[in-house]
């Protein structure tokens, strides 16, 4: 069976686990959020691979490319992606990474990005499955009238990260 490396990554205000295949990242995601299981199952059954803790260049480079973000000093992130879900789950990742660092958006706003505004509520559920937190910024997605809502590193980090994201704050 294939394998996929594994890594656990705590920060002050969270803890990662990060996970690369085939030279590329396919996991980072809140080691203790709800969904977990589900996340990784998606993940480990897509891929026809098993997780095993093992360090490598990718992992490294995320941990790196983390911190600077977490430092502000980075707000872009640039390490290749394996996207693991459904083609509807993987058009919706794809349009989270158009709202821009210091940004938000709205579930409708996703919605009307992938030419489909009747499913806000399935893109609310593509946004919670996704294994590629901060790299992929679901934590930029708002409800229809600015509110935080839903996030699986819970909504105290969630807004952290956007205060973090419009200079408002340090983390």
């Amino acid at each position: 069976m294939n394998q996929i490396n594994i890594q656990y990554f705590k920060h002050p205000y969270t803890e990662f686990v990060l996970g690369s295949y085939d030279g590329k990242l396919c996991l980072c995601d809140f080691r203790y959020r709800k969904m977990r299981e589900s996340v990784d199952n998606r993940i480990q059954r897509g891929l026809n691979a098993t997780f095993v803790e093992q360090n490598d260049a990718v992992l490294t480079n995320t941990k790196t490319q983390l911190e600077e973000y977490f430092l502000g000093e980075r707000s872009v992130f640039d390490m290749p992606l394996l996207l693991v879900g459904t083609d509807f789950q993987k058009a919706v990742w794809d349009k989270l990474t158009n709202v821009k660092y210091g940004e938000t958006a709205t579930y409708l706003d996703l919605a009307v990005a992938i030419d489909n505004e009747s499913a806000v509520r399935a893109v609310g559920s593509a946004n919670g499955a996704n294994g590629l937190a901060i790299i992929i910024p679901c934590h930029r997605i708002i409800g229809s009238k600015g509110e935080l809502v839903g996030y699986g590193g819970g909504l105290s980090l969630k807004k952290r990260l956007l205060e973090l994201e419009q200079n408002l704050f340090i983390l």
